[in-house]
């Protein structure tokens, strides 16, 4: 078959393939960003307009790009509802992005790690990967300078708010760093903050776009991680300058976003039941964050180092001894338990050997335990090989 060159450069996704094997029901899994399904909110239908099931704007519905909008300006962004585009869930805007700006070859900049989807996507359209250090509080930012001295690329990918997979959350010196340095070189800002409502310790820090004073720049966001996931819904927010060929894209890749899906998510942002379900939901994953600490400290403690995440979904290991945790999984699901190794959240797997990403908030408290000392009992294992 005749496919186009592109196809050469597809990767299948490791945690959906990890996800598919851990179907099982006896299999405790540490593997996926699942919210628990205990707090996805229960949504009514019945008021729904019949207009909904009609063909929408390219934009997205007018009152929730407002609404967005809104809730952006109150976190600094400079922006009006004609720079908000609603899309099919935050990951479409990482499509789109990469539509925009990559071709073969094109130079593009990221944190070491980085969300695994993304790397997917970038790779895909033949993005040369270029990295950044992942330190306790952001980026390396003399490293960053380096990079951006050395080379001029498309664009620069981060997720500042408790990164996935390193649950990072960047300082204000951090911060304001990167956006000096992009206004310094003009470089775009892909900035991605899906896990931002999830903070269990009340911290907040305003975007980076929010401090940018020249470069370009797209804000992307989503209702997967506070709502349900399976409504798809996301936006982007573009500076003026990208967000009509943004536009463009999104109306030859999908016409618009569902309505139905923006429908239900305009029933709650900004609604004072959503402020409800928002404060239990960070109350939730507190316990089960706490909890699963206690257990990584039972079990993993001689094994690995880690930091405690102050939001998000997940924990990030590093093991004390180097080992290429991808060799871990067959043995891993043998023993009914499933965790997302950490190598392929880097652009040279090869050279990332020894870490761990596991997901605290899927699992239940009863199974929690029993499977993270089975986990270790794999890794001792697999340390001894």
């Amino acid at each position: 078959m005749a496919f186009s060159e592109r196809v050469s450069r597809l990767k299948g996704s490791l945690i959906r393939e990890i996800l598919a094997a851990a179907q099982r029901p006896e299999v405790m899994s540490f593997a996926g960003g699942l919210p628990a399904e205990a707090m996805l909110p229960q949504v009514q239908w019945q008021d729904m307009p019949r207009s909904i099931g009609q063909y929408g704007m390219s934009e997205g519905e007018p009152a929730l790009r407002e609404l967005l909008a809104a809730q952006a300006r109150a976190l600094g962004v400079p922006c009006e509802a004609s720079q908000v585009l609603v899309v099919s869930g935050s990951q479409q805007t990482l499509d789109l992005a990469a539509k925009l700006y990559i071709d073969k070859g094109t130079e593009i900049l990221l944190e070491a790690p980085t969300y695994l989807a993304a790397l997917q996507i970038f790779q895909l359209f033949g993005a040369d990967c270029l990295t950044v250090p992942q330190q306790a509080d952001g980026p390396d930012l003399a490293c960053l300078r380096e990079r951006l001295e050395r080379h001029r690329p498309a664009f620069i990918y981060l997720i500042p708010t408790f990164q996935n997979p390193s649950a990072v959350r960047y300082s204000e010196a951090k911060r304001d760093g990167v956006a000096a340095l992009l206004d310094e070189f003009g470089v775009t800002l892909i900035e991605d903050e899906p896990y931002r409502e999830l903070t269990f310790d009340g911290g907040q820090a305003t975007p980076i776009v929010s401090r940018l004073k020249n470069a370009s720049w797209i804000y992307t966001g989503t209702v997967s991680k506070t709502l349900l996931p399976g409504l798809r819904v996301g936006y982007l927010i573009a500076s003026p300058d990208l967000f009509p060929y943004l536009l463009k894209l999104k109306q030859s890749a999908d016409l618009h976003t569902n309505r139905v899906g923006q429908w239900q998510a305009l029933q709650w942002l900004g609604s004072e039941k959503y402020t409800e379900h928002l404060s239990e939901l960070r109350s939730f994953y507190r316990v089960r964050r706490d909890a699963f600490q206690q257990a990584l400290e039972r079990h993993f403690a001689d094994l690995a180092d880690w930091q405690v995440p102050q939001g998000g979904l997940f924990f990030w290991l590093t093991l004390k001894q180097p080992l290429d945790t991808r060799t871990l999984l067959a043995a891993a699901l043998a023993a009914d338990v499933a965790f997302m190794p950490g190598e392929p959240f880097f652009p040279q797997p090869e050279e990332n050997l020894g870490h761990l990403r596991l997901n605290f908030s899927h699992i239940a408290p009863e199974r929690l335990d029993e499977g993270l000392k089975r986990l270790a009992a794999v890794v001792r294992q697999g340390l001894l090989q």
